[in-house]
């Protein structure tokens, strides 16, 4: 069905002003499964579906805005990835990406492993029950009593970002009468193909210890020789939202020239290397990732030929994917308010939410998709921005992208691929309350992290 349209920006793409768009699809109404959670369809209604729930239900019984993920989805992401890589290797889920106790423990049921970057997600591992001997513990500037508690628990791995870690890592082991297994964080000086403040290979950014120079290889001495430590491997991470395999290769190269490195001057083949995450996800039609079992075989490929030219044993893989698993497995859902057409421009569409949920756009010039969900269209598409209900210029949700013309408040839209960093980086902004997470599986929803309320905000007031 549609209804009739109200006057609107520009609709046609020979007068559509220059942005981040392509030509309008054919049919508004069609969803990309390369960009939409697995169990996402539209009903004889007209209404998207997840799950067998309809939008329209789901906005009733859990308000607007909010994430639905979806969690048959999330779980067969995960088989994916632990049966791409088998038992030879190891799989990470990167938990900065959205980490909450039920996450968690389907990581634990699927079979994956968890890293961690802060106290906080390390207590919710923990309080989720996830064995600590699967927990990897990361971060620049991890805190004393964030190290004591890793290392009390028994995390499997702490990696080491800096020359003042190594010595602290190690003397809180000592003092706890424990020998710490660690990596050592090396940038390799590849940039991958993504936005400057998420390529975080390149030696001027504040991750890691860099090869060139030999600080890499000095940090590996001086874990050598602490009886505090066990040095199990390297890290390296070259970036996020990745589709190109060149830089892995090129980061793998120079990684196991460090190894060669190591059994030269210490007569030690460090047994892991972990390659990182940053594998990239379908945010619009024309992205193009790559599947789990494709990047497994390139991977391995890539450290078995180096390390064969280096006269040196393969060692364990292991890989972090966050983004990859978590981010197109659930939509953020906006219920439509006011409408704003601009001549020659462009309409403006906002939403009852933004920035507070989905600072990406503003950050990075993220690109998202958007659709009409509680029902389907005939009228032309018109070019839309999709903007949120901040006291901030800035406050894009989406960008550039095509909306039926008859799109009217009350209608309900949702941006895809709001799995990854979307609830994790979201923030109170204007005193705004955060959305839920709404995990849905055959035909059940729930809520796994609950909206906040305005008693939320007000018991941290003391004032």
């Amino acid at each position: 069905m549609s209804r009739s349209a109200h006057p609107a920006g520009p609709r046609h793409a020979d007068v559509l002003p220059e942005g981040h768009y392509s030509a309008p699809p054919a049919d508004l109404n069609v969803l990309d499964p390369k960009v939409w959670a697995r169990t996402v369809e539209r009903d004889p209604r007209g209404v998207v579906t997840l799950g067998g729930i309809g939008v329209d239900a789901l906005a009733e019984e859990f308000g607007t805005p909010a994430y639905f993920l979806d969690e048959t989805d999330f779980r067969a992401r995960c088989r994916a990835w632990a049966e791409a890589f088998g038992k030879d290797a190891d799989v990470f889920y990167a938990g900065k990406a959205f980490l909450s106790r039920a996450v968690v423990r389907w990581l634990q049921e699927e079979g994956l492993n968890l890293d961690v970057c802060s106290g906080g997600e390390l207590a919710t591992a923990l309080s989720a029950g996830m064995p600590a001997e699967r927990i990897a513990f990361h971060g620049n500037n991890k805190s004393e009593d964030e190290i004591r508690v890793a290392v009390e628990a028994g995390v499997g791995r702490i990696v080491l970002d800096s020359f003042q870690e190594i010595v602290r890592v190690a003397h809180i082991a000592q003092s706890l009468g424990k020998r710490q297994r660690v990596q050592i964080r090396v940038t390799v000086g590849v940039e991958a193909h993504t936005h400057e403040f998420i390529a975080t290979a390149h030696e001027d950014q504040k991750f890691g210890l860099a090869l060139a120079g030999g600080q890499a290889a000095e940090a590996v001495r001086r874990a050598l020789r602490l009886d505090g430590l066990e040095l199990i491997g390297i890290h390296s991470h070259i970036g996020s939202q990745i589709f190109d395999m060149a830089g892995f290769e090129v980061s793998a190269r120079r990684v196991v020239r460090l190894l060669a490195e190591v059994r030269d001057e210490h007569g030690v083949e460090l047994p892991e290397i972990d390659l990182g995450g940053g594998l990239g996800i379908a945010y619009t039609s024309e992205d193009d990732p790559r599947e789990p079992h494709e990047i497994a075989k390139a991977l391995g490929e890539i450290v078995t030929r180096e390390c064969e030219a280096a006269g040196l044993a393969t060692p364990r893989i292991s890989v972090e994917p966050g983004r990859a698993i978590v981010g197109p497995t659930a939509f953020t859902l906006y219920r439509v308010g006011t409408i704003k057409p601009l001549e020659g421009l462009r309409t403006y569409v906002s939403v009852d939410g933004g920035m507070s949920d989905n600072i990406r756009t503003a950050l990075y010039d993220a690109e998202y998709s958007v659709s009409l969900v509680s029902r389907t269209s005939d009228a032309e598409p018109m070019l839309s921005r999709v903007v949120g209900k901040h006291c901030e210029s800035g406050d894009i949700v989406v960008r550039d992208a095509f909306l039926p013309s008859d799109l009217a408040p009350g209608d309900l839209i949702a941006v895809p691929a709001t799995g990854a960093y979307c609830r994790s980086m979201a923030s109170n902004y204007n005193h705004a309350l955060r959305p839920p997470v709404v995990a849905v599986r055959d035909g059940e929803a729930r809520v796994i992290v609950r909206r906040e309320t305005e008693e939320d905000l007000l018991r941290l007031d003391v004032g």
